[in-house]
């Protein structure tokens, strides 16, 4: 409708100024006919009667007749059909104001004698009799072109209006129907919103029992586990001189297996309590971070060379202790896991910042890990690599993209086995609430 309406509206501007310039044309026609019939006649009198100001007409033609020429040209310059007539209506115009001229000439050497003949019939009324009939022409066939574009632009208009009026009847349906949507919208909204709302209670309410049986069970474990452990040993000792190696092999694998128990136990705390623990919001110097990590890491470095590229860390916001159980397990985890090496090689820094996030990274020459694995690597008790090869109970990872989650952020890691590992944490840089 619109495009419709648009090409209608360049049609009748274009028509608007197509009829103006040939309403100019019929007035210059109109003119130039009158001009050249007036010339005709006085110049009949100027010889019959030989006043010269009979040919004051005359010369005022033939002085306008190349303006009146070139201004014709420019009407019409549109219409080739026209443009021919005017060719042949700018010849008659010459032939008449030369016959003229000829007819004053001899006038003026011969006297009234001499052009009696011509005075009486007039010099140029041949000529002008096709002038006439050649205006005539032009006039009509404009008057014709302006009916038409008349009639062409009122049937543009008419459409225009008829598609106006269909275009607001259904900009009245579209309303209308847009109402009944947002009316149906906003009712389904309201009722998925008070089920969410509902769920969302329930699944709460779910999970905070959840995390008092996880963390009541972990409690209540904890002593039967302590007991195991002493009664062990306190057998081991009892039974010292009488007990087999290998009998002392198994007491020594209850012990361990006791302890490595209550360091899952106790992960799984601290695991439970990263989901209820209030965040806390305020600015982090990652720099002071790193620097104090390494400081309480000091005795797992001794005996260990360890090439360490830290780069300059921005200020983030977020929770100071979170974000530093974050690092200390990224950072330990490189360490760990380079331990095979001779030299290890280990970098912190960030990778393009920009206004809104920040991407920070631990990168190692470790051992590494196979991608096809990486899915697995921040879940709970998940493991890539054997106990007796690196020490740990797979929930390190898993603390980390929890936290990091809580501030808005995400984790990712790359690696090549056996070529090292490379850990992200993307932080946002403005506040979000967990």
């Amino acid at each position: 409708m619109s495009a419709i309406s648009y090409h209608n509206m360049n049609i009748l501007l274009t028509n608007r100024e197509l009829d103006g310039h040939g309403q100019e044309l019929i007035q210059l026609l109109n003119n130039i006919d009158v001009a050249m019939s007036e010339a005709e006649d006085t110049h009949r009198r100027y010889l019959v009667t030989g006043e010269a100001s009979y040919l004051e007409a005359y010369k005022k033609v033939v002085k306008q007749e190349p303006t009146l020429t070139a201004y014709l040209t420019d009407l019409i310059r549109e219409s080739p059909e026209q443009q021919q007539r005017v060719v042949l209506l700018d010849r008659m115009m010459d032939r008449q104001l030369n016959a003229e001229s000829k007819a004053t000439a001899q006038f003026q050497e011969g006297g009234f004698r001499a052009v009696k003949k011509i005075a009486f019939e007039g010099a140029g009324k041949r000529e002008l009799g096709v002038i006439h009939h050649i205006i005539a022409e032009m006039d009509l066939h404009e008057r014709q072109a302006i009916g038409r574009r008349v009639v062409e632009s009122s049937a543009g208009t008419k459409t225009t209006i008829v598609l106006l009026g269909i275009g607001a009847l259904l900009q009245l349906v579209l309303l209308a129907w847009v109402y009944y949507l947002i009316r149906h919208d906003i009712t389904e909204r309201r009722r998925v919103a008070g089920e969410l709302q509902r769920r969302g209670e329930l699944l709460e309410a779910a999970n905070k029992e959840l995390e008092a049986f996880s963390y009541s069970v972990s409690h209540d474990l904890r002593a039967p586990l302590r007991h195991i452990d002493g009664y062990a040993a306190l057998l081991g000792k009892a039974v010292e001189q009488s007990l087999s190696d290998k009998a002392a092999r198994y007491l020594q694998m209850i012990s361990d297996s006791a302890k490595q128990m209550g360091e899952l136990i106790d992960d799984l705390l601290v695991f439970s309590r990263m989901g209820r623990q209030e965040m806390l919001h305020t600015a982090v110097n990652l720099d002071q971070l790193i620097t104090n990590i390494l400081s309480d890491l000091r005795l797992d470095l001794q005996g260990r060379e360890i090439s360490w590229t830290i780069a300059a860390l921005p200020e983030v916001q977020g929770d100071p202790a979170m974000l530093r159980q974050v690092f200390m397990n990224l950072i330990a985890n490189a360490v760990k896991f380079t331990s095979t090496r001779p030299i290890a090689t280990i970098e912190i820094g960030v990778e393009h910042p920009s206004s809104t996030e920040i991407v920070l990274f631990v990168r190692d020459n470790g051992v590494g890990f196979d991608m096809q694995y990486a899915p697995k690597l921040f879940g709970v008790f998940q493991r890539l690599h054997r106990a007796d090869e690196f020490e740990g109970t797979g929930i390190g990872l898993a603390n980390v993209r929890r936290i990091v989650h809580r501030h808005g952020g995400r984790t990712w890691a790359e690696s090549v086995p056996d070529k090292g590992a490379t850990f992200y944490v993307l932080l946002p840089r403005r506040r979000r609430d967990s």
